[in-house]
């Protein structure tokens, strides 16, 4: 899909957050619950990391989305209420970060279900975005998406641009936001200890080269008319160094005036009503 964007702008960008706090497998299995030290870890993206996001963001004026799992939300309803009340989207990201590509279709829905029924107590409202948990997802779960009533995904890495999912032949209303790998700071940032993650190759990378790759990537983008968004985690960008690569890209993205910088479900709706009208 070729996009027109709003008014005279000639890129869209979204800057985007996976607030998985300490879900995912350790979670899942219950295992965590016998090593403590990496709830704490994962308590961190909540409590020290994301009201530093949240920070930034306002200093710039940028709306941004936020991708969280249910069981965050459930666990920490007053930090993502936070989010919500300065103005941000909260979008669905499983329940605990479960990779949907190992799940029934049945068991897809029930994740879904689950989370929207917590994001409905919490939030007082349902998400309308979803972005996969594990980067990946089963041949029936854009169907599922549509049944379940989303607007957009932000999950697959196959284009710059955003466009309408195809099922059977047929366009759907389902908007894909695609995001690329290089744009997700665990490439970057994420190293860890117990257990070594990843296990071979360069640890932590330096702050300048990973701000200048983003910076480049972001201008790249804009170069081409594409949609650039991000894959954030508070808990890997947002310790107090590495904070300053989001603060730079943020007010990189924010100065541009020819730049629309917005929350994923702006840039879903403006797409879809674009390609309607074609």
């Amino acid at each position: 899909m070729s996009l027109q964007w709003p008014g005279a702008v000639a890129s869209a960008s979204v800057v985007a957050f996976d607030l998985d706090g300490p879900t995912g497998g350790a979670l899942i299995d219950g295992t965590i619950w016998s090593a403590p030290r990496r709830f704490a870890e994962g308590a961190y993206d909540v409590t020290s990391a994301l009201p530093r996001t949240l920070r930034i963001l306002e200093r710039h004026g940028v709306t941004a989305t936020y991708f969280v799992p249910g069981w965050v939300v459930e666990r920490w309803p007053d930090a993502v209420r936070r989010i919500a009340d300065a103005g941000h989207e909260v979008a669905h990201h499983g329940y605990r970060h479960e990779r949907f590509a190992d799940l029934t279709p049945t068991q897809q829905r029930d994740v879904i279900a689950r989370s929207q029924e917590v994001f409905e107590r919490v939030l007082g409202v349902r998400a309308v975005g979803y972005r996969t948990p594990t980067g990946d997802w089963s041949a029936e779960t854009p169907a599922i998406l549509v049944d379940e009533g989303f607007s957009y995904s932000s999950s697959l890495r196959d284009d710059h641009t955003p466009y309408l999912h195809v099922i059977d032949g047929e366009p759907t209303r389902l908007v894909e936001i695609p995001a690329r790998v290089d744009l997700d700071d665990y490439a970057a940032f994420a190293y860890s200890r117990d257990p070594d993650y990843p296990s071979s190759g360069d640890r932590i990378a330096g702050y300048r080269p990973v701000l200048d790759n983003y910076l480049r990537e972001a201008d790249g983008h804009h170069a081409v008319g594409g949609c650039f968004i991000t894959t954030f985690h508070p808990k890997v960008i947002a310790t107090p160094g590495r904070a300053r690569v989001v603060d730079r890209l943020v007010e990189h993205l924010a100065a541009q005036r020819d730049r629309w910088v917005a929350p994923a479900h702006r840039v879903a709706d403006h797409a879809r009503n674009a390609e309607e009208r074609a």
